[in-house]
C-alpha cells in the first residue's frame, strides 16, 4: 500500500507542500521562510546538510509524507539522529503510514551508528504525543527552544 525511498531533488516542489501543510496545521504559516531552492541547495548541492524519506502511496504514486533528518552531536550522547519534520498529508494519518516512515527513520539511526534519536513535538499536538507515546518515548519537559534569525544577529553584531 505504501513505499519508502530516500528523496529526491525533483521530490522538493511537492515536499515543500507538505511543510505549508504542516506549518498551517501548527498554526504558523508565517513563519516559513524556506524555498525549494533553499532545499535543493542545502539538500543536494556540494555541502549538503539533511537527508529526507519519502512516503509514497503505491495506488497512485503521490508523495504522501517525508520525513527531514540530519545529524547532531550530543556532548553527552554522542552522536543522534535530529528528525526535524516527520509529516503525512491529513487525509492519510491513521490508516498506518506514519508508523512505516517513523520506523524507516529509526531504522536509519541504527543504520548510521547513531546512539539514538531526537525530535521535538509541540504541547498541544495530543495526536501526535499519543503517537510517540505507543513508541515509548521520551518526552522531556523543562527544555526551551531558542532561536536566534539572521538578521536578529546582523543587528546585534553590528
Amino acid at each position: 500500500m505504501y513505499t519508502i525511498r530516500e528523496g529526491k531533488k525533483e521530490d522538493l516542489p511537492r515536499i515543500f507542500e507538505l511543510i505549508e501543510e504542516l506549518a498551517i496545521y501548527e498554526k504558523a504559516p508565517e513563519q516559513v521562510t524556506n524555498t525549494v531552492a533553499m532545499m535543493e541547495e542545502d539538500g543536494f548541492g556540494p555541502n549538503p546538510v539533511y537527508g529526507f524519506f519519502v512516503l509514497i502511496k503505491e495506488a497512485t504514486q503521490e508523495i504522501i509524507g517525508t520525513a527531514i533528518y540530519y545529524y547532531r552531536y550530543s556532548t553527552w550522547k554522542g552522536r543522534r539522529l535530529y528528525l526535524e519534520d516527520y509529516i503525512v498529508t491529513e487525509k492519510e494519518r491513521g490508516k498506518g503510514a506514519g508508523k512505516l516512515l517513523f520506523e524507516r527513520v529509526m531504522k536509519k539511526s541504527l543504520e548510521d551508528n547513531c546512539t539514538g534519536m531526537m525530535w521535538q513535538v509541540l504541547d498541544w499536538n495530543e495526536p501526535a504525543i499519543n503517537f510517540y507515546n505507543k513508541y515509548n518515548s521520551e518526552i522531556e519537559e523543562g527544555w526551551y527552544n531558542c532561536h536566534l534569525q539572521a538578521e536578529e544577529i546582523r543587528e546585534m553584531l553590528g
